[in-house]
């Protein structure tokens, strides 16, 4: 594993814990590290904050992005593809080593809609695939100022896809922002943890990848 990959501490859930992640919970995400150093590389409009945080025990990696934007752009034609990635939404990419064959990506937006495929280099994706059915849960929030898209992940779904070595995953972490151009066109805003250095928007690059180390 490349030891230079940018690094984020997942702290653990402690045994007796309340875990209610079905609602919003402050206590709960309090006690994990805040990641808040996004970027968007190939703009230099200011995009709106990121709050991103984990947890994990022996049965899930929890999840938290909380975004500080109130105009949300959904495509709600209908829960096809197209309409998911035309809307505003956050994102996660698993993948076991650099070589990124395969990958996995997961691609939520406030409504819950989840587009999970396989990828491969190259861009080729299969939308037949999705993640193990009943290892995935997804929860939506909004208020005037934010909304909040958070969920759980089995560990032994990302244990038999083979995404843990020695308590570290290695992932991607990223937003995309729909805003309405001069010609009242929607575009996207690519915003990504890991600056992968590319000279046009790509996650779907080894190096828009970084770690999560599962603490004790």
């Amino acid at each position: 594993m490349n030891s230079d990959l940018k690094a984020y501490k997942v702290n653990l859930v402690k045994q007796n814990e309340k875990i209610n992640i079905e609602n919003l919970d402050p206590d709960f995400w309090e006690k994990a590290n805040c990641l808040t150093d996004f970027c968007s590389p190939w703009k230099t409009d200011s995009f709106s904050k990121i709050e991103f945080r984990a947890r994990w025990n022996l049965d899930y990696l929890y999840f938290n992005f909380q975004v500080f934007d109130s105009e949300i752009y959904t495509d709600r034609t209908d829960d096809s593809t197209d309409s998911i990635c035309n809307s505003d939404r956050v994102e996660l990419f698993f993948r076991k080593d650099e070589k990124l064959s395969p990958y996995y990506c997961l691609e939520m937006d406030v409504d819950t809609r989840v587009l999970d495929f396989e990828a491969y280099p190259e861009w080729n994706f299969d939308y037949n695939w999705n993640w193990p059915k009943g290892h995935l849960e997804i929860y939506s929030f909004q208020d005037q100022k934010s909304f909040t898209v958070q969920g759980k992940i089995s560990m032994t779904s990302l244990k038999e896809l083979d995404l843990i070595q020695d308590n570290v995953i290695q992932i991607g972490v990223y937003r995309a922002k729909f805003s309405q151009n001069e010609n009242l066109e929607y575009e996207p805003t690519w915003i990504s943890w890991v600056n992968p250095k590319t000279e046009k928007p790509n996650f779907h690059t080894a190096s828009s990848f970084g770690k999560f180390i599962l603490e004790d």
